[in-house]
């Protein structure tokens, strides 16, 4: 199982960035996967991609969806604020597999 996030950088406050997560080695279409800052859990999306789930900090901000056909999850990152700041790594929850994640950051 492999995980490989892309997408990060720096931006300004009030920018947008849009993180991809590729995954192999599993049947992607049959899990839910999950965002997260480090160790804070930022969205999780259901199998399909219809139900989908935020964390406070996030919501209203950021966007999660996927594409079961190319086995790749995206995160839309709109009024990004410094607080945004850090590593962001994608995982299916509830298994150890996690990618290295992609560095966000968010200064002026």
């Amino acid at each position: 199982v492999q995980f490989e996030e892309s997408g990060g950088g720096v931006v300004q406050p009030g920018g947008s960035l849009t993180l991809s997560c590729a995954a192999s080695g599993f049947d992607f279409a049959d899990y839910a996967l999950q965002w997260w800052k480090g160790p804070e859990w930022i969205a999780t999306i259901q199998r399909g991609g219809r139900r989908t789930a935020y964390g406070d900090s996030v919501k209203g901000r950021f966007t999660v969806s996927r594409d079961d056909a190319k086995n790749m999850m995206y995160l839309q990152m709109n009024s990004l604020k410094p607080e945004d700041t850090g590593v962001y790594h994608c995982e299916r929850p509830g298994f150890l597999e996690k990618g290295r994640g992609t560095r966000v950051t968010v200064s002026s």
